[in-house]
């Protein structure tokens, strides 16, 4: 599956990035047909284990990032093409997918934030969503479009594998 899951995760992961760095959003109209035709391949490639593998991959994207989505960390699209990529590779990879993604995108919004002098404010309300003394509106102060990180994240983990 590894192979077929290439090329879609690649295109899509791409396209959403750049959507997201521009307009900050991940459309449905990319996740929805991305998800729905993980499920699809991996149905017609590895019959009712194919469909249990990528219905595990997306419960476990669901799990993995339906925690910062709760709580303010992240948006809705960035949990639904979590899910499309959870469809793809399965329960696995998108446990490793999801360690880099996290790591990159720590990476990430610390320079962000280090750059824009919002260092100190960000970990704050960083430790006070952690604690959950506060849900996040991440359309107010500083936020990072996520999908870079987890096109890098979900990338590295066809290589790691």
């Amino acid at each position: 599956m590894q192979l077929i899951a290439w090329w879609p995760n690649l295109a899509v992961l791409l396209l959403a990035s750049a959507i997201d760095v521009y307009a900050r959003r991940v459309p449905n109209w990319l996740v929805i047909p991305f998800l729905l035709s993980g499920l699809a391949v991996s149905g017609v490639s590895g019959g009712i284990s194919g469909i249990g593998t990528s219905l595990a991959g997306i419960g476990l994207a669901t799990l993995l990032f339906g925690i910062p989505c709760f709580l303010g960390g992240m948006g809705m699209g960035d949990l639904k093409l979590a899910a499309g990529i959870g469809a793809w590779i399965g329960p696995g990879q998108l446990f490793i997918a999801f360690v880099v993604t996290s790591i990159v995108g720590a990476a990430l919004a610390m320079g962000y934030a280090w750059w824009h002098g919002a260092l100190g404010e960000s970990l704050d309300r960083t430790a006070s969503l952690i604690e959950g003394r506060e849900k996040s509106d991440h359309r107010k102060g500083l936020s990072i479009p996520y999908v870079p990180a987890m096109a890098i994240g979900t990338l590295f983990s066809f290589f790691a594998k």
